[in-house]
């Protein structure tokens, strides 16, 4: 058997699974800082013994990311569809050469992604750019992912930092290889970042956890999208933030001079999310016409805002919880979408809600309406189904390991079962 642990900000998630991809149990418990070891433990204890334990987490504030290259439409914005595919929050994007590093610091990353130049072209500014962190007094770790002929020289002028050298994100024009710069973030994450966040003692959590949360449950994504003929799409409404995963087979069609997009594909709105960030979700629902300026939901936003820990008991403030997590699943797929372009010819295959707002509502039939009036052709071919257990991280963290077949199944459930229909 295997326990799945996602370590969150708030809550430590676990989830049993069997060799055969069965769901075993399912438990969570509040993380428990300084000592997150302790609300694991809690949560291990209430689930079945398990042969291997598998780890993601997001606590601490998850990862936060600066972007350095060259152009933004070109090696910057390859940098920060890495950064996104990676599961980093990205605090900071910066195209061309620098001449301070003043934003960059004030952004506090956890990591800093180097990037510039395809390979064998320019060099200068690359090299430019890592004088300036050199100098700088930014003591976070650097993943170096550009030109590979500047590579030496650019380790050279960095010597004496944290610097982790991997392949060029943008290795020619238009050819963005996000895999190599997505596996040094995760090492640079695991190594000199999630033991610094004050959330243990020791080094049992460092060695427990494999990947920061965003990065399992894209993996988790993509294991789906191969079960799919189609598209998939994820949505995960949170407090604060909205993530929205899709992963296609197609190959998209784009000019030399754009960057394009690797087939797993991640977005986090920042502004769009159930709590702290719900008057932005309304503010913008009334600017896209989905509300009417008059909305009796402002003042609703508004509470939900200033009382953070705000948990609905009656059947009227459940519905409210629900009218903005379907406007900020819809505006954030919206979002999405202008980024990475359409799902394919004939949009998505299955769209996974994912969020305890989700998870705990009795009834999603109007709400799944709603989405379809809202996205038109995006979801006119599309089941809807909701990830009630959290399998979508679980699957990735198995699929990560070399679990395949297990995470295919458990994923399979999923999609299948009718009990998961809104």
């Amino acid at each position: 058997m295997f326990l799945c642990l996602d370590v969150g900000s708030t809550w430590t998630k676990g989830v049993a699974v069997g060799r055969d991809g069965t769901l075993l149990g399912v438990a969570q418990h509040r993380t428990t800082p300084p000592e997150v070891m302790d609300g694991v433990a809690a949560v291990t204890a209430a689930l079945p013994p398990a042969a291997e334990t598998l780890a993601c987490s997001s606590a601490g504030g998850g990862l936060r990311l600066a972007v350095v290259g060259q152009e933004r439409l070109v090696s910057a914005e390859a940098g920060h569809r890495v950064a996104l595919s990676a599961g980093a929050k990205v605090v900071h994007v910066s195209a061309g050469s620098l001449a301070n590093v003043y934003a960059l610091r004030a952004s506090r990353p956890d990591v800093v992604l180097l990037v510039g130049g395809t390979d064998g072209g320019d060099e200068k500014v690359l090299l430019h750019n890592a004088s300036c962190l050199a100098r700088a007094r930014i003591t976070a770790p650097i993943v170096l992912a550009g030109n590979e002929e500047a590579r030496d020289a650019a380790l050279a002028i960095l010597a004496g930092r944290t610097v982790v050298a991997t392949g060029n994100v943008l290795p020619d024009v238009g050819e963005l290889a996000p895999e190599p710069a997505r596996a040094a973030i995760r090492e640079v994450f695991l190594a000199h970042v999630i033991g610094g966040k004050g959330l243990s003692r020791g080094r049992r959590f460092r060695e427990l956890v494999s990947t920061v949360t965003p990065d399992a449950v894209l993996s988790g994504v993509a294991t789906l999208a191969r079960q799919e003929e189609g598209a998939v799409l994820v949505v995960d409404v949170g407090g604060a933030t909205t993530d929205v995963y899709s992963a296609v087979s197609a190959v998209d069609e784009r000019p030399a001079s754009t960057v394009a997009l690797p087939p797993d594909r991640r977005t986090v709105e920042g502004d769009i999310g159930m709590r702290v960030s719900a008057p932005g979700v309304v503010a913008e629902a009334i600017t896209e016409r989905l509300l009417p300026p008059d909305t009796d939901l402002t003042a609703k936003a508004r509470h939900r805002n200033e009382t953070v820990d705000f948990v609905p008991a009656t059947p009227d403030e459940q519905r409210t919880d629900l009218r903005i997590a379907r406007l900020a699943a819809t505006l954030a797929i919206r979002r999405h979408l202008r980024m990475v372009g359409q799902l394919g010819p004939t949009g998505a295959t299955v769209l996974v809600l994912s969020g305890g707002v989700f998870r705990h509502a009795n009834s999603l039939v109007e709400l799944e309406k709603e989405l379809r009036a809202d996205l038109g052709p995006v979801l006119r071919n599309a089941r809807v189904v909701v990830d009630r257990e959290g399998r979508l991280g679980p699957a990735g963290l198995l699929t990560q390991a070399g679990h395949t077949t297990t995470a295919a199944t458990l994923l399979t459930a999923l999609t299948t079962a009718t009990a998961q229909r809104p």
